[in-house]
């Protein structure tokens, strides 16, 4: 095909996709049904791992739950019994490990069957300046938020690909998307995270594996306890998110089989300007909205002031 009728194609195409884009501001797509899908979510023994699993078997999927925390696991198992009637099937796995979670990876093939909504929640933050964090804390970041997801798709995507049928989701951060001072470990990890749920879609859609979806969750601070003690300048543009609210809107995204999903909204406008703005107005427009204090104060887990 020649470049004008190419260039003639991709711009009727545009015109097409930006309508249909325009329309589902006012009409969302539906909501694929989850009832009978064997979820598997990673860091399901707190926070907002278990509030999306209490979710997905509010809806009936069958859970497979992931954590380094037994106990914590065991508890969210427990919850989802109580609440739901429904079984949950529980696996103590370190995600940084990779042979760990091949072999577990193999248990559930067993045990369970195959996973049709995969689910990469399991994060670590260390809150420290890079100078000051220790070289093991780092390896671990990178372990545990961006390489343990390379693990994850190599151990469960194979099936999803023979199906042609499954969903990846990626629980990554807004901090994967732009640095944030005292965060320069964990931006590291995010990016990467994002930067390989982007490339992995495209190369299933290379390949014609389009039953095999993928959404990229890209949240400010969530007030689970991870980052106790980051702190907002302007609550009002870009609020730390109550975690009942981000776990309805990541289970509505996978449901709608929705890409990006970035929360607040005003992260969509922090990434378009800091793509258009010169760099001197874009650092300017970070410390006006606190960027460079957003740490200054962190405290993490276990480190809560009574």
């Amino acid at each position: 095909m020649n470049f004008l009728l190419e260039t003639l194609q991709v711009l009727l195409m545009s015109l097409v996709y930006s309508l249909e884009a325009f329309v589902r501001l006012f009409i969302p797509p539906r909501e694929k049904n989850v009832s009978g899908d064997f979820v598997l979510l990673t860091g399901a023994g707190s926070g907002i791992g278990r509030l999306m699993a209490l979710e997905f078997a509010s809806l009936g999927a069958r859970l497979v739950l992931w954590d380094i925390n037994e106990d914590g696991n065991k508890e969210t198992a427990r919850m989802i019994k109580e609440t739901h009637g429904a079984r949950a099937y529980t696996y103590t796995c370190d995600c940084s490990n990779r042979e760990e979670v091949y072999r577990i990876a193999n248990q559930v093939k067993r045990e369970v069957g195959d996973i049709t909504i995969l689910i990469n929640n399991a994060g670590i933050v260390t809150g420290k300046k890079f100078m000051e964090s220790p070289d093991s804390l780092i390896e671990k970041s990178m372990e545990v938020n961006s390489l343990a997801h390379f693990w994850m798709y190599k151990a469960f995507l194979p099936a999803m690909i023979a199906a042609n049928h499954g969903h990846l989701v990626s629980i990554a951060s807004s901090a994967g998307l732009i640095g944030v001072n005292g965060l320069a470990d964990y931006c590291a990890s995010k990016f990467a995270a994002v930067g390989f749920a982007e490339s992995m879609a495209l190369e299933l859609l290379a390949t014609g594996c389009d039953g095999v979806k993928t959404t990229i969750v890209c949240p400010f601070f969530i007030n689970t306890g991870m980052f106790d003690g980051a702190n907002t300048k302007w609550p009002r543009i870009m609020p730390i998110l109550e975690p009942e609210y981000a776990c309805r809107k990541i289970v509505d995204a996978v449901r709608r089989e929705q890409v990006y999903v970035y929360m607040p909204r005003s992260i969509y406008i922090a990434i378009v300007l800091k793509n258009l703005l010169p760099t001197k107005m874009g650092v300017l427009l970070g410390e006006y909205l606190g960027a460079f204090s957003f740490m200054a104060k962190f405290k993490g887990h276990g480190k809560k002031s009574k």
